[in-house]
C-alpha cells in the first residue's frame, strides 16, 4: 500500500520534470534565436562593410572624373593660347603650375614643348589633381600632341616652281599650279595641279584643286606704319630711313618705337652687317648685299615689301618672323641666300637669277627651275 505522502512526492517529481523539460526547450529555442540574430548581425556587418567600400570607390571615381575634366580644360587652355598667342609675352605659352578654372581645391599644371625640328608641332603635358590637407589626390596625367594645321611657311599667289635648292619646313599654298623640285616638309595646297620631281620630296599630303587658300593674304600694308602706328589706343613713331643705302649696325626697339619699325617709301638696299630687331617696311624694292638679319618683335611682321625682294650674288638675308612681299622674290644663283624662320608670303613667287658676266647689268631671270649642268667653263644650264 502506497502512502499518501509517497504519491504526493511522485506527483511533485513529475511536475518538476515537466518544468525542466519546458525550460530546456525554451533554452534551446533561445540559443537558436541568438544564433540567428548573430548570423543576421554578421551578415549586416558584411553588407555595411561592402557598402562602405563601394561608397569609397564611387567617391574616388567621382573625384577622378572631376579632376579629369579639369585636366581636359587645361589642355584646351593650352591649345587656345598656342593658336592665339597675341596676349602672351613670350613667343608661345610654355605653361604654368597651380592653375585653376574656378575657385576650389582642383588644380592643374601645364608644360608645353615645341618641337625644335618642326616648329608647327607642340607636346602638351597636363597634370591635374585635388589638394586635400596639402596632399594631391585623384591625380590625372594627360598628354596631347598639337600641330598647327595648316602651318603655312610659303604662300604664293600664282603658278610656282620650287627650285631644287629650296627647303620649306612647313605647309605650302600656291594660287595656281605648283611644280616642286625642292624639299617640302609639310602639306601642299594648290588651286591648280601639284607635281614633284620626286614624290618623297613632299613629306605631307598633296591637295590639288582647293577652292580657296587655307590661310588668306595677311592684312599688312606699308601705309599702316609710317609715320605712326598704334598698339591699342597708344600711338608710336616709326623710324624713317632717308637714304637708299640703309646704314649698317644693330637697331633695336625703343620706348617711343616698341615695334622697332623702320621704313622707307621707296627702294632701299641693305649692304651688309645690318641687324634689325623689329620690322623693315619698304614702299619699293628691297635689295640685299652682304649678310643681314631681321628679327620680328612679337605681334609685328619682320618684313613688308611693296615691290620685289632681290638677293644679289653673295647676299644673305636671315628673317625670323613673317615676310610679306607683294612682288617677286629674286634670289641669285651665284651665292644668294634667303633663310626665313616663320613664313614667306609673296604674290609672284620665287625666281632664280643669273648675273650678266659682261658687266652690263642685264640680270637673267630663270623660270621653270632649269638645272645647272657641267659646262666647258664654269657650268651651263639645262632647260626643258
Amino acid at each position: 500500500m502506497i502512502s499518501k505522502a509517497t504519491g504526493q512526492k511522485k506527483s511533485m517529481a513529475r511536475i518538476i520534470n515537466n518544468q525542466l523539460s519546458i525550460i530546456h526547450r525554451q533554452g534551446v529555442a533561445l540559443i537558436v534565436v541568438l544564433f540567428i540574430v548573430m548570423v543576421i548581425t554578421v551578415t549586416s556587418i558584411g553588407f555595411l562593410s561592402k557598402s562602405d567600400v563601394e561608397l569609397a570607390c564611387g567617391r574616388n571615381m567621382e573625384i577622378w572624373t572631376e579632376v579629369g575634366y579639369t585636366g581636359e580644360s587645361g589642355l584646351e587652355e593650352a591649345r587656345g593660347l598656342i593658336i592665339s598667342p597675341q596676349e602672351i609675352d613670350s613667343e608661345y605659352w610654355a605653361g604654368g603650375d597651380g592653375r585653376q578654372i574656378v575657385d576650389g581645391d582642383d588644380y592643374y599644371d601645364v608644360a608645353i614643348v615645341r618641337d625644335p625640328a618642326d616648329r608647327c608641332n607642340y607636346t602638351i603635358d597636363c597634370n591635374s589633381y585635388r589638394l586635400k590637407g596639402g596632399e594631391k589626390i585623384g591625380v590625372s596625367n594627360l598628354r596631347a600632341q598639337l600641330r598647327l594645321d595648316p602651318c603655312i611657311a610659303y604662300w604664293a599667289g600664282g603658278n610656282t616652281t620650287i627650285s631644287q635648292r629650296v627647303t620649306i619646313n612647313g605647309d605650302v599654298y600656291c594660287g595656281g599650279n605648283l611644280a616642286n623640285s625642292g624639299v617640302i616638309n609639310g602639306d601642299v595646297f594648290a588651286q591648280g595641279t601639284v607635281s614633284s620631281a620626286d614624290a618623297d620630296d613632299i613629306e605631307g599630303r598633296m591637295n590639288p584643286s582647293v577652292g580657296e587658300a587655307p590661310v588668306g593674304w595677311p592684312g599688312i600694308d606699308v601705309d599702316e606704319y609710317p609715320p605712326n602706328y598704334y598698339i591699342g589706343p597708344s600711338s608710336y613713331s616709326s623710324e624713317n630711313i632717308g637714304d637708299f643705302l640703309h646704314p649698317s649696325g644693330i637697331f633695336n626697339p625703343t620706348s617711343s618705337n616698341p615695334g622697332g619699325i623702320r621704313y622707307r617709301m621707296g627702294d632701299i638696299e641693305l649692304a651688309g652687317e645690318t641687324d634689325i630687331v623689329g620690322a623693315l617696311v619698304v614702299g619699293g624694292d628691297l635689295r640685299i648685299r652682304g649678310v643681314n638679319a631681321i628679327s620680328a618683335v612679337k605681334n609685328f611682321p619682320a618684313l613688308s615689301v611693296d615691290g620685289d625682294l632681290i638677293i644679289e650674288p653673295g647676299g644673305e638675308l636671315d628673317v625670323n618672323g613673317l615676310a610679306v612681299v607683294k612682288g617677286e622674290v629674286r634670289i641669285s644663283s651665284d651665292g644668294g641666300n634667303l633663310d626665313i624662320t616663320g613664313a614667306l608670303f609673296t604674290r609672284d613667287g620665287l625666281v632664280e637669277t643669273v648675273t650678266d658676266s659682261s658687266g652690263n647689268g642685264n640680270t637673267g631671270m630663270m623660270y621653270g627651275d632649269p638645272l645647272w649642268q657641267g659646262g666647258q667653263t664654269v657650268g651651263a644650264l639645262g632647260f626643258d
